[in-house]
């Protein structure tokens, strides 16, 4: 009673000390998730607008993505890792809707994150003005899906780095099949599931650069990672600081690997595997499409907000298994949590939010707590693409 009493005066002093903007978003989000949804194309035409706010706002001015827009402090600076994987995004959303501007841009993220890269091919954790500066295993995998996308797209000018990196992680493996050696300094030491999402960057290093046994190792982390399932699907090792307790945001990091091992190699015992998760996933899910942002071994929420990021990534998962299977359990689960985020963005009102996602809702969750993070729109228009995709398709 003791510790609830003084977490609750912690917590009322961090309020009242808020700047009015917080405060009222606070206020905001505890009358609960508005009604209305802003439809798939709308919410995905203001993201896009919001993350190019973002790349021109950004407090280093680099070219890269600033890492979030937060209520208490404003526009951060540059942060490479998601600024990798904002670049397929960006490319393909410039291709569908005919906006040159969008890939110009994703030019100007690569040729940063190019200046940027070590001699050795790794690419550094954390923001771009983080105190330590050393390769990273997850940041340089994501990077990897960023160098993979201008290969296909923008051709040679890329290649290279592209092998540098997928070189790097080719040959930092360990022979178990877990990335060990180049850990990040930013988050709990140990054994990382969910860098299966660093095995689908070298999978698709692989499509534009094939016979360098990028997928082969790919595979073998794989492989390493499915040992860390247990019967009921959950994945041990999968979280930044407790794998008691994920975030669904590094549960959907694993489960779209095990999905991106799949497409790639059409490994029948993969794809089982990877239902067993997602079944799991699914049984979190509530009717109105809320998912905890952080669940117990046994799927129940282990917290009462929502990760938006994490919503958005399993509902991928669950549309390319729908594609898969035709099972409308998917589709449906997919549709729900979608709308459900994006029915917490504000499509109007302030530039700096509008078309944002925030970390967590409440704005005052454990994650991201009054940010709007950049990685959070990005997953947020892949999956509501693939639906619109699935719904066209019919």
């Amino acid at each position: 009673m003791l510790t609830a009493a003084k977490n609750f005066l912690r917590d009322w002093r961090d309020q009242m000390q808020l700047p009015p903007v917080a405060k009222a978003e606070v206020a905001r989000d505890k009358a609960g998730v508005p009604a209305q949804d802003p439809g798939i194309e709308p919410a995905v035409h203001a993201a896009i607008q919001w993350l190019k706010r973002a790349q021109d706002l950004s407090a280093s001015h680099d070219g890269g993505v600033a890492r979030d827009f937060s209520l208490v402090k404003g526009w951060a600076v540059s942060y490479p890792e998601t600024t990798g994987y904002i670049i397929p995004t960006m490319i393909e959303y410039g291709k569908r809707y005919n906006d040159p501007d969008s890939i110009d841009r994703a030019r100007k993220m690569l040729d940063w994150l190019v200046s940027i890269q070590f001699p050795e091919g790794g690419f550094m954790g954390g923001r771009i003005d983080a105190d330590v500066r050393v390769p990273v295993t997850f940041n340089t995998g994501q990077i990897l899906l960023g160098l993979a996308a201008g290969v296909a797209e923008f051709g040679e000018v890329y290649r290279q780095p592209m092998r540098k990196a997928a070189n790097w992680l080719r040959d930092s493996l360990d022979a178990d099949g877990c990335w060990r050696k180049h850990a990040t300094p930013f988050a709990k030491r140990g054994d990382k599931t969910y860098e299966t999402h660093v095995s689908w960057g070298l999978f698709e290093a692989a499509r534009v650069d094939p016979e360098q046994g990028y997928a082969e190792a790919a595979m073998k982390q794989v492989r390493w990672a499915l040992t860390q399932q247990q019967p009921n699907g959950w994945l041990a090792n999968c979280c930044l600081t407790n794998p008691d307790t994920p975030l669904t945001h590094t549960l959907g990091y694993a489960l779209r690997g095990f999905m991106e091992a799949h497409r790639f190699t059409q490994n029948a015992d993969v794809l089982a595997k990877a239902i067993k998760t997602a079944d799991g996933l699914l049984s979190a899910l509530r009717p109105d499409g809320f998912l905890p942002g952080m669940l117990k071994p046994d799927w129940q929420a282990a917290v009462n907000w929502s990760c938006l990021t994490g919503e958005v990534q399993i509902a991928h998962s669950w549309l390319m298994l729908y594609e898969l299977t035709g099972d409308k359990k998917y589709r449906d689960a997919a549709a729900l949590a979608n709308q459900y985020v994006r029915r917490t963005m504000r499509l109007d009102g302030p530039e700096d939010t509008r078309g944002a996602v925030k970390g967590s809702f409440p704005v005052n969750g454990a994650y991201g707590d009054y940010q709007y993070l950049n990685w959070a729109p990005k997953f947020m228009i892949d999956a509501n693409l693939l639906e619109l995709d699935v719904r066209n398709r019919g």
